[in-house]
C-alpha cells in the first residue's frame, strides 16, 4: 500500500511519515490569520506600481504573488542566499521586519536608470554586491516602505524605514526562528523584466498592532472614511418599501377567541383619535394619527418618530 504525502516539504525528521503524522504535526504549528494585513498588501501592491513607476520613470507593475504563514526560520531558509536583505524598523511598533530584494529586480532596476533597456533577462553569479548596487537598494526600499507607511495610515499609525543591509536571509535574525510570522512576496515587472520583493514580518514586530490587523474585512473602506455611507444613503433615496399601520393589538384569552362566530362583534377599545403604529419589514417607524383628505383617501400625520426596534421614541422627537 503506498503511503499518502503532502505537497507541502514535510517537516524535519517527518520526511517518511504518514500524512496523518503530518496533519498532527501541522496543528501544532498553527497560525493566527490576518485578514486586514491581507486587504492593505493587495491594495499597497496596486499604488507600489505608481510609486516605482515615479522612482524609474519607467512603466511598473506589481502583483501580490503570495501571503504565507509561517515561522521566522522557514520564511527566511526559504529564500535563495544571494539575495539582499534590508533590515528595516517598524517605529511606534518597537518591531524589526525584512524587505528581501531579488538580484534579478535591483539590477534591472540599476540598468533602467542608468539609460539602459535589456530585452531579456542577463544571467547573474552569486557574489557580493558593490557600494552603488547598495546604494540603490536602499533608495528602492525607501520608495517602498515609504508607500507601505501610506497604506498603513488609516488603520495604524506606523513608520517603516531601513536600519541595514545584511547580504544573506539565511544570516538575518529577525525574532526567535520559532516563532510565527508572515512572509508576502510582490511580483514587479519592469518592461517585462524585473523579479521578486519579499516582506518577511514577524508577528512581534506588530504585536501592539495585532488586534486591528486580525479583523474580518468586509468591504469598502479602510479607516475613517464614511464618504460610502453618503454614496449608500443616496442610493436608497429612491427605494420603494412597504408601510403597515397597526391600529390596536388586544389581547384576549383563547377560550373567548375559539367562541367567536361570524356576526359577532368585536369591541377594540378605541375611538376615532386614537394612533397607529407603522412599521417597515417589521421594525417600527413611527406613531401617526389616521384622517382623511378631501378626495377621502386616508392619510396619517407623523406624530412621533420611534427607534425602529422596540417602538422607543428618539430623544427631541417631533410631530
Amino acid at each position: 500500500m503506498t503511503a499518502m504525502r503532502t505537497t507541502r516539504p514535510p517537516e524535519p525528521g517527518l520526511e517518511n511519515a504518514s500524512v496523518e503524522e503530518q496533519i498532527i504535526r501541522m496543528a501544532t504549528l498553527s497560525h493566527e490569520r490576518l485578514p486586514m494585513m491581507e486587504v492593505i498588501f493587495d491594495r499597497f501592491a496596486l499604488s507600489l506600481g505608481s510609486a516605482l513607476k515615479s522612482f524609474s520613470s519607467v512603466a511598473t507593475e506589481v502583483t501580490l504573488d503570495t501571503f504565507e504563514y509561517m515561522s521566522c526560520s522557514e520564511a527566511l531558509e526559504s529564500l535563495p542566499a544571494p539575495w539582499l536583505v534590508a533590515v528595516s524598523s517598524a517605529r511606534q511598533w518597537d518591531g524589526t521586519l525584512a524587505l528581501v530584494i531579488d538580484p534579478d529586480l535591483l539590477f534591472t532596476m540599476l540598468e533602467t536608470m542608468l539609460g539602459g533597456r535589456s530585452t531579456q533577462k542577463a544571467e547573474w553569479k552569486p557574489r557580493g554586491f558593490t557600494s552603488i548596487e547598495k546604494r540603490l537598494a536602499t533608495r528602492l526600499c525607501d520608495v517602498v516602505l515609504k508607500d507601505l507607511t501610506e497604506a498603513f495610515a488609516d488603520v495604524a499609525e506606523v513608520q517603516f524605514s531601513v536600519d541595514h543591509l545584511e547580504n544573506s536571509p539565511h544570516s538575518t535574525v529577525l525574532a526567535p526562528p520559532s516563532s510565527p510570522c508572515v512572509k508576502i512576496t510582490l511580483d514587479i515587472s519592469v518592461e517585462g523584466l524585473g523579479g521578486k520583493l519579499v516582506f518577511v514580518i514577524p508577528n512581534m514586530a506588530f504585536e501592539s498592532a495585532r488586534a486591528m490587523l486580525a479583523q474580518s474585512f468586509f468591504g469598502g473602506q479602510i479607516g475613517g472614511d464614511s464618504s460610502w455611507q453618503a454614496l449608500l444613503a443616496d442610493s436608497l433615496q429612491d427605494t420603494d418599501v412597504d408601510l403597515v399601520a397597526l391600529l390596536h393589538e388586544l389581547k384576549l384569552p383563547l377560550s373567548d377567541v375559539l367562541r367567536w362566530r361570524r356576526g359577532d362583534v368585536l369591541d377594540l377599545g378605541i375611538d376615532t383619535e386614537s394612533e397607529v403604529t407603522v412599521s417597515v419589514s417589521g421594525k417600527k417607524m413611527f406613531r401617526a394619527a389616521m384622517g382623511r383628505r378631501r378626495n377621502g383617501s386616508v392619510a396619517l400625520r407623523v406624530t412621533q418618530e420611534l427607534n425602529g426596534k422596540d417602538g422607543i421614541p428618539h430623544d427631541g422627537s417631533s410631530d
